[in-house]
């Protein structure tokens, strides 16, 4: 069994933004900097545990591409404490967890079903691990409000975040 955590892997996740007034927000992304993923090739079994307060703001995004200095570090502290306690809901559900059902390779790499528990909500999910320059990548689209999360939202709705956050994993390959 091999485990892997923010040392030697990354966990990723990126949201966009959408509203009347997005021209002056922001698409961002995070870094989860507290998580474990053991990976058990043998058995076909995969087990990850996420710490939802340690979500922190990396870089703002402009067509796929960081911007560097595009947040100071006043905005980026503001911007990871609403997530924490007024979307995640991190202080009184502060672990995400996800256990796979069924590993199975496909011509594009693993093929990976499995539920993920998220703020009291658990959901069937999947997604394909390609591998890639020596490490497996997996994304995953997560609809926020299937797990009882409303999308950040301010200035009476003109200026928000989409219901859509994608989960980028990337861990070595064996």
């Amino acid at each position: 069994m091999a485990t892997y955590d923010a040392n030697t892997a990354e966990c990723l996740v990126y949201s966009y933004k959408d509203g009347m007034l997005s021209t002056i927000a922001h698409d961002l992304k995070h870094r989860v900097t507290r998580f474990v993923i053991s990976v058990d090739e043998k058995l076909g079994m995969i087990d990850a545990a996420i710490d939802a307060r340690s979500l922190r703001v990396e870089s703002v995004m402009k067509d796929g591409v960081e911007v560097p200095g595009g947040l100071s570090s006043v905005d980026r502290r503001k911007i990871e404490k609403q997530i924490v306690r007024d979307v995640l809901n991190a202080d009184a559900q502060p672990l995400i967890r996800f256990c796979s059902t069924t590993v199975l390779r496909c011509p594009e790499g693993l093929h990976i079903q499995g539920m993920l528990k998220l703020n009291n909500f658990a959901h069937h999910t999947s997604c394909v691990a390609r591998r890639v320059n020596g490490h497996y990548e997996a994304e995953l689209s997560i609809h926020q409000p299937t797990f009882g999360i409303k999308p950040f939202s301010a200035m009476m709705g003109t200026l928000k975040i989409k219901p859509d956050v994608l989960v980028r994993v990337m861990v070595p390959a064996a």
